[in-house]
C-alpha cells in the first residue's frame, strides 16, 4: 500500500545513528557539558526550555546522568537520541532516550539555510557540525534557539533502543511519524539521494522508532549504526521518495481508498 499526503506520494528521508562521545560520572577538567536524566515531575523543571536549562535550570538536582567534553557532541545526542559514551577507564555506556522537555523542535539547519550560512547542497549533519565547532559562541547562540531538550536513561545490554522497544538494526530500521505508521510495520523504501554522490535506499526496513523531526505521512529516518562511519553516512543521507506498507490483505481491504483521511494512505 503505497502512502501519500494528499495525493502526493515523495517525502523526505534522512539518515541518523548511534553517537560515540567522551564522558565522565563526575564534572571535571574537559567534561563540562551534563547529560541530564528525565526530571521526576513538572514542577522540577521539566518542561524548561534548552536555553533556561543551560542557564542552570536543572542543576544541583542530581540529575547529572554524566559529563561530556563537548557541547557540539551533547547537542548531536539529543538529536540522535541513542549514543555511547566512552569513559576515562576505557569502558563504554549506552544511554537511551528518556524523554523530551514538550518544546517544540526547531531545526537549526534550517536556520543556517534561511540565513546564507551553509548552503542547501552543501547541508548534512557534519557541515552543521563544523560549522559550530568553527563559530564557538554563534553555534552556542543557534543552539540555544531549539528550545527542545532530550533527557536519557542509561542503557544495560544490546542496543540502541528503538521506540518499540527492539534493538535498532542498521540499514534495516526506519524512525516514522507513528500518528500515520504504527511502530512494527514492514516498509518498502524507494528513495533517491537529493545532493550527495551515495547510493539511494532501495529496499526492506521495519518501523521502529521515532523522532522530533519525522513529522507527516511520507517521513522516514534510516538508522545506519554506531559510530564514526554510520556518522558519515548518516549525515549526508537527504533523499526524496517514497514507501509502501507491506500489510495483510484483510487490513489493506479495510483501508482501502475513500476509507481514510487525505493525509494518510491511498
Amino acid at each position: 500500500m503505497a502512502v501519500s499526503e494528499y495525493g502526493n506520494r515523495l517525502g523526505l528521508f534522512t539518515g541518523y545513528f548511534e553517537i560515540e562521545l567522551n564522558g565522565s560520572r563526575r564534572r571535571h577538567g574537559s567534561y563540562q557539558t551534563p547529560i541530564y536524566r528525565k526530571p521526576p515531575d513538572p514542577t522540577s523543571g521539566l518542561h524548561a526550555t534548552r536555553a533556561q536549562i543551560e542557564d542552570g535550570a536543572l542543576a544541583g538536582r542530581g540529575l547529572e546522568l554524566f559529563w561530556v567534553d563537548d557541547p557540539v557532541d551533547a547537542f548531536f545526542l539529543q538529536i540522535q537520541g541513542s549514543g555511547r559514551i566512552r569513559l576515562e577507564d576505557g569502558k563504554s555506556v549506552r544511554v537511551g532516550y528518556d524523554g523530551q522537555n514538550g518544546r517544540p523542535y526547531v531545526p537549526v539547519g534550517r536556520l543556517l539555510i534561511e540565513r546564507g550560512l551553509i548552503p542547501r547542497d552543501k547541508l548534512t549533519m557534519a557541515s552543521i557540525g563544523a560549522w559550530m565547532k568553527q563559530h564557538l559562541e554563534p553555534g552556542a547562540s543557534l543552539r540555544r534557539e531549539n528550545p527542545s531538550y532530550v533527557f536519557f536513561r542509561e542503557i544495560a545490554g544490546a542496543g540502541p533502543l528503538g521506540a518499540e522497544g527492539a534493538v535498532l538494526t542498521p540499514e534495516r530500521s526506519l524512525a516514522v511519524d507513528r500518528t500515520f505508521i504504527a511502530l512494527g510495520t514492514p516498509i518498502w523504501v524507494e528513495a533517491d539521494e537529493r545532493f550527495a554522490t551515495a547510493a539511494g535506499v532501495h529496499r526492506l526496513l521495519i518501523s521502529q522508532d521515532t523522532g522530533g523531526a519525522i513529522k507527516g505521512p511520507v517521513r522516514g529516518d534510516v538508522f545506519w549504526g554506531t559510530g564514526n562511519a554510520a556518522g558519515i553516512r548518516a549525515g549526508v543521507m537527504n533523499a526524496s521518495g517514497r514507501y509502501y506498507l507491506l500489510l495483510p490483505r484483510s487490513i489493506a481491504a479495510r483501508l482501502a481508498p475513500g476509507r481514510l483521511p487525505p493525509a494518510s494512505a491511498n
